[in-house]
């Protein structure tokens, strides 16, 4: 006989030895609602650039086409808010970029809570997803009541905000499941206020072809002319729409010593920036998501802020 409960319990302590902020679980199933929501986003080109986003629709609506015999996921969250931060007078990098690239860290932890589960419970066919893959993330987070989808489209919790990246576990594994929790956003339109782009064009809705975030990571391209002055010294990613969400006043620091900032992107001044030099930005940022947008990458983008 399985014990859903305890076994559920037994993942959710483990998650929390390993350094997650919180763990939530929900029954693989179709995603019904998100669907005609990602086609019309698809249909609007509101992914711009990132045709990976038009692959695996299907799987990204059907976490069984992954894994088979898949049952559960399993959600987990992971702080990245720092204790330190960038001088003021900066060319701005966004938080989660701090430290060590993410996908390396969580990807060491979900292997461990893997092979704990194995341990402890017995064989278990699953996979580990890190920004990885077709997974919709914050659909299954919120699925598992870690929080709701805001205004934004992060994933915000009463508690402790949406400074925290979503990892999660597919498993074939049959546990007990979570509930929904409900939206606290209310009234508030801080996040669209705020936007400089305006990419959140409505409540719940983001052109991501419009985000900073977009322009500065994934567009590859020269970056668009009638932009030029909107970006508020953001040269790799933008933290507006959440620095700007009232939840935020709850942020703690994380624990984990791999997002510690490297202590030269703290000191940075914008001279710094725009000096940098290939061999500097091979040594500063050589476990860095900034690696993402390449040396050439973020020269563009500063002198698109100069």
């Amino acid at each position: 006989m399985i014990n859903r409960s305890k076994y559920s319990q037994l993942i959710k302590s483990e998650a929390q030895r390993l350094g997650f902020l919180s763990c939530g679980i929900s029954k693989v199933q179709f995603l019904e609602k998100e669907a005609p929501r990602l086609e019309n986003w698809l249909k609007n080109n509101s992914h711009g650039q990132m045709s990976y986003m038009e692959n695996h629709f299907d799987k990204r609506l059907n976490p069984a086409l992954l894994v088979d015999g898949a049952k559960s996921v399993i959600s987990l969250l992971l702080n990245y808010y720092p204790s330190e931060f960038q001088k003021e007078e900066s060319y701005k990098i966004s938080k989660y970029a701090y430290g060590q690239d993410y996908h390396f860290v969580i990807k060491e932890k979900l292997k461990a809570l893997l092979f704990s589960i194995e341990e402890q419970i017995g064989a278990v066919s699953g996979r580990a997803f890190v920004d990885s893959a077709p997974v919709l993330d914050k659909a299954w987070a919120a699925k598992s009541g870690l929080g709701w989808i805001g205004k934004n489209s992060n994933l915000i919790t009463q508690k402790v905000g949406s400074f925290y990246f979503i990892a999660e576990l597919i498993v074939d594994l049959e546990l007990e499941y979570d509930a929904p929790t409900t939206d606290h956003c209310g009234t508030c339109t801080a996040c669209l206020d705020a936007c400089p782009t305006q990419a959140i064009i409505a409540p719940y809705q983001v052109d991501g072809s419009k985000c900073i975030s977009y322009y500065t990571i994934e567009l590859k391209d020269n970056l668009p002319e009638e932009m030029k002055g909107k970006f508020q010294d953001w040269a790799f990613g933008c933290d507006v729409c959440q620095d700007v969400c009232p939840w935020n006043r709850f942020s703690k620091a994380h624990n984990e010593p791999l997002f510690n900032p490297n202590s030269e992107i703290l000191s940075f001044s914008k001279k710094d920036w725009e000096e940098i030099t290939a061999e500097t930005f091979q040594k500063v940022f050589k476990d860095s998501p900034l690696k993402r947008t390449k040396f050439e990458g973020l020269l563009r983008n500063i002198q698109f802020l100069k």
